[in-house]
C-alpha cells in the first residue's frame, strides 16, 4: 500500500538505477478459481466502500474494478535516504514511482545496485490509491482482513478525505485503515475475523512503539560512530524491537540490510509514526467516524511538527472533563 499516485508527478534521484526489467504485457485469462476469486473479491470491495461511507470515508476508483480480462498497472517505489541520516523530524529525502503496464507478478526486478551516498529501499505494489489500480488474483487469494483494511486504506487516501504531505498522510490513513477494518468485522458480528483485525491492530501499535525507540537509538548511534559500522550495530539491535524485526525481515526479502536500513527505517516512519497515538485517540473518541471528522481538520499544508501539534490538542481535547 502507498500514497496516491499522481501522473506526471515522479521523484527521481540523481543517481542512476540498473534494473533488469521484463514485463508481460499480453492479457492473461485467470483459471477458473482465479475468476471466481476476483468476483467473489469485486462484490467485497463494493460492499466494504459502501461501509466505508458510513464511517465518513467517501469512495474512490481505486481497487474498483479486476484484472480479469484486462491489464493491470503495478507500480515499482523507490525510497532514498542519505547514509547515516534517518527521517525522523524530516521528510525523506528521495522517493521514486514508476508504473508498468503488468501485474506485478509480471515484472521481476532482478537487481538494483547500490547508490553511492544512499541507503535505497524499494517494493513492488498492485494496490494504490489510483482508479488503474486493480485487484487482481494475487490479491484475491489474501486474508479478507487484509482484503478489507487494503481497500479502506485507499480510499482514505482520496483527496476528499485527506490531501496531506506524503509522510503525514501515510501516518493517518494506515492506523485508520486498520481501525475501519476492525470496525467492519464487528458490524458484520464475525468474530473470528474480528480478533484477527484486533491482532492487526494491537501488531501496529506495537510495531509504532519500537520503531520510535529504535530510530531514536539508530540515529544516536549514527551521530558517533563511522556509518558502516553504525549500520552493523543498529542492525544487531533488531532482536530487541521482535515486533518489528518480523515485519522488518520480512518486507526487505531478497534485499541487503545494509543498503534498505536508513531508507526502510524512514519509510516505516512514515507510515507508523502516528499508529499508536491515533489509536489511542480511537478509545477516546465517540465513535470512529467523529474521529475521522476531526483528522480531515489536518491543514494540506501541515508540517511533521504541526502535525504533532495538532494531534496533541486533539488529545487534550478528548482527555478533557466534560460537564
Amino acid at each position: 500500500m502507498d500514497c496516491k499516485y499522481r501522473s506526471g508527478h515522479v521523484w527521481l534521484a540523481a543517481s542512476v538505477f540498473f534494473l533488469s526489467l521484463s514485463a508481460c504485457t499480453a492479457v492473461e485469462r485467470a483459471a477458473p478459481q482465479s475468476e471466481q476469486r476476483l468476483r467473489e473479491t469485486a462484490s467485497l470491495i463494493e460492499e466494504v466502500k459502501v461501509f466505508g461511507k458510513t464511517l465518513g470515508i467517501e469512495p474512490t476508483e481505486a481497487l474498483s474494478r479486476t484484472s480479469s480480462g484486462d491489464r493491470a498497472l503495478s507500480m515499482l517505489w523507490f525510497w532514498l535516504q542519505r547514509a547515516g541520516t534517518l527521517a525522523i523530524s524530516v521528510s525523506m529525502d528521495i522517493r521514486m514511482a514508476i508504473g508498468f503496464d503488468a501485474a506485478r507478478e509480471h515484472v521481476p526486478l532482478e537487481q538494483v545496485y547500490r547508490v553511492d551516498g544512499y541507503s535505497v529501499y524499494y517494493r513492488q505494489g498492485n494496490e494504490y490509491a489510483d482508479p488503474r489500480s486493480a485487484a487482481t488474483p494475487s490479491f484475491a487469494v489474501q486474508g479478507i482482513v487484509r482484503r478489507v483494511n487494503v481497500i479502506l486504506h485507499e480510499d482514505l487516501h482520496g483527496d476528499a478525505n485527506f490531501d496531506l504531505p506524503w509522510d503525514i498522510e501515510e501516518g493517518v490513513v494506515t492506523p485508520l485503515g486498520s481501525l475501519a477494518a476492525l470496525e467492519y468485522f464487528q458490524r458484520k458480528d464475525d468474530a473470528e475475523n474480528l480478533q484477527r483485525a484486533q491482532e492487526a491492530v494491537n501488531e501496529g501499535r506495537q510495531i509504532s512503539r519500537e520503531l520510535h525507540e529504535l530510530a531514536q537509538e539508530a540515529e544516536m548511534i549514527f551521530r558517533g560512530a563511522p556509518v558502516e559500522e553504525a549500520k552493523h550495530r543498529i542492525l544487531l539491535l533488531l532482536p530487541r524491537y521482535p515486533a518489528y524485526q518480523s515485519m522488518f525481515q520480512r518486507q526487505i526479502e531478497g534485499q541487503h540490510p545494509p543498503t534498505v536500513l536508513e531508507a526502510k527505517l524512514s519509510h516505516d516512519l512514515a507510515y507508523f509514526r502516528y499508529f499508536d497515538a491515533i489509536v489511542s485517540l480511537a478509545e477516546k473518541a465517540v465513535t470512529l467516524k467523529a474521529l475521522i471528522a476531526e483528522l480531515k481538520k489536518l491543514p494540506r499544508h501541515s508540517t511533521l511538527d504541526s502535525a504533532d501539534k495538532f494531534l496533541q490538542s486533539l488529545s487534550a481535547k478528548y482527555a478533557a472533563p466534560t460537564n
